[in-house]
């Protein structure tokens, strides 16, 4: 397959945005503390289904391309060498499972994609390679896999592991990921389901392979369980900017997320991770990079800046404290609050490294980096920006973090949800419509279709997992 061209809204010639809901089965996902203000319904997440399929439903009027959710394993520790912050201030803890609500959300939609978060660290591909393949069938193939790799030391002690230098971790996924590869696209011929009752024949064995992977990390001897799904292999989302991390996403991620407090603290990392994409032999424009973005929109300025207060009435400061410090690995609470930092004051490895970078950035667009204004910084909106305006205003806040950071879309958080997925369907996407950057009404196809266009549900050609499809791979 050659060259992507950029994805364009019909009839615009604009530089078409994507937009994703970003979500978690939590209570505080990114907006810390808002769990208290009685207009949102997170609190329902863990016990009411109809909130995902409602939400579901409100995400595909909108037009967004998937709803894509976050996961994690164990708690927030680093703040005040402690886990009772975080519980206590509900700061992504307690959390379900993604997983369980998807074919739900798929059975009341039609269009709307879901990507889902999953580890590489803690469960066999085997598994992994059964549960996506059982999703895409049953969302007709509308599921994404957002592949992590798991930093926090408490994940790996609640799951009895020992924890994986950072590097390691990236070097252990990618032969995960390889392994996936040889099951999803391999070990099925396309023909090889004959469903064929008068000589009973459901599935064909010699067009089956079995795996032999006998690898440095894992070993796999067998096929793949479930017959091929209608995208083989889902839509390979990713999130790393460090080195390894840059370079895995380069090789194996379709979609990659991103995050930070200014664009220009992204602008650098998008451009690397396109560099590396072509060095890896792969069209850097098929790789679609998302920000997280929460806005904050009003049908007026006035009406945009009381929700901003209310906003703030509920936020948690110490929620957000426990958050950056399990992610930075800096524990803020042993610093004054007016203290500047810096990446020297890391103290430990089990931390996201992009996050820990930003310190070094020191542009007009921020304030300094003080366990104060980090504080106030991520109690809302976590670590992105959280604009705060009309839909015009917003949209407008948009289009410079997409040209300025070369993004092709956003994961749009919440203060309250539904509230700000809302406002987002009924006003956002209405203004960037208007001004030829969004996607046409009632767009369907796979969710790599969406991306890709229309009869591009399998891998790319210069995608490293399409020389394991069946006819290239010899099963070893």
């Amino acid at each position: 397959m050659g060259s992507v061209s950029e994805v364009q809204s019909p009839g615009s010639g604009k530089r078409r945005i994507f937009l994703n809901g970003f979500d978690m089965f939590t209570v505080g996902h990114l907006s810390f503390g808002q769990w208290r203000n009685p207009k949102d319904r997170a609190k329902t997440k863990r016990r009411d289904l109809s909130y995902w399929t409602n939400l579901a439903q409100l995400l595909e009027r909108g037009d967004f391309n998937a709803l894509f959710l976050a996961d994690g394993y164990g708690q927030y520790d680093v703040y005040k060498n402690s886990s009772e912050p975080g519980i206590r201030t509900a700061a992504q803890f307690p959390m379900g499972d993604p997983a369980v609500p998807i074919t739900a959300m798929a059975l009341v939609t039609k269009n709307l994609g879901f990507a889902i978060t999953t580890s590489t660290s803690y469960e066999a591909p085997y598994t992994v390679a059964k549960r996506f393949s059982t999703l895409d069938h049953l969302t007709q193939g509308r599921i994404g896999w957002n592949i992590v790799t798991s930093f926090k030391e408490s994940g790996s002690k609640a799951l009895g592991t020992t924890p994986v230098e950072h590097d390691k971790r990236y070097e252990v996924a990618d032969e995960y990921v390889r392994v996936l590869y040889k099951l999803w696209e391999g070990s099925w011929a396309d023909d090889a389901l004959r469903e064929d009752a008068e000589h009973e024949i459901y599935a064909d064995p010699a067009r089956i392979k079995t795996v032999h992977h006998s690898g440095q990390y894992f070993k796999v001897e067998g096929p793949h369980i479930l017959d091929p799904s209608p995208q083989r292999t889902p839509f390979l989302f990713q999130a790393g900017t460090s080195p390894a991390g840059i370079q895995f996403g380069a090789t194996h991620s379709e979609g990659i997320f991103v995050s930070a407090l200014s664009p220009n603290i992204l602008a650098p990392r998008v451009k690397a991770i396109r560099a590396k994409a072509a060095e890896v032999g792969r069209d850097p424009r098929s790789l679609k990079i998302f920000a997280v973005v929460t806005p904050i929109i009003g049908r007026t300025k006035e009406e945009a800046q009381a929700k901003y207060q209310e906003a703030l009435k509920y936020a948690s400061v110490e929620g957000g404290l426990a958050f950056y410090s399990g992610n930075s690995g800096i524990d803020l609470s042993k610093y004054d609050l007016d203290v500047e930092l810096s990446t020297s004051d890391v103290s430990t490895d089990h931390r996201v490294r992009s996050l820990v970078a930003s310190l070094s950035y020191h542009g007009d667009d921020l304030p300094p980096w003080t366990p104060r204004n980090i504080g106030r910084q991520v109690s809302l909106g976590g670590n992105g920006p959280v604009p705060v305006g009309t839909a015009e205003e917003v949209a407008d806040v948009l289009e410079h973090w997409a040209d300025t950071a070369d993004l092709d879309g956003f994961n749009v958080g919440y203060i309250t949800t539904p509230g700000t997925f809302e406002d987002v369907v009924e006003l956002l996407v209405p203004e960037l419509r208007r001004r030829g950057r969004y996607g046409p009404v009632g767009e369907s196809g796979t969710l790599r279709e969406r991306i890709y266009g229309k009869g591009q549900s399998r891998l790319r050609e210069d995608h490293v997992g399409s020389q394991y499809r069946y006819d290239r791979y010899d099963g070893n």
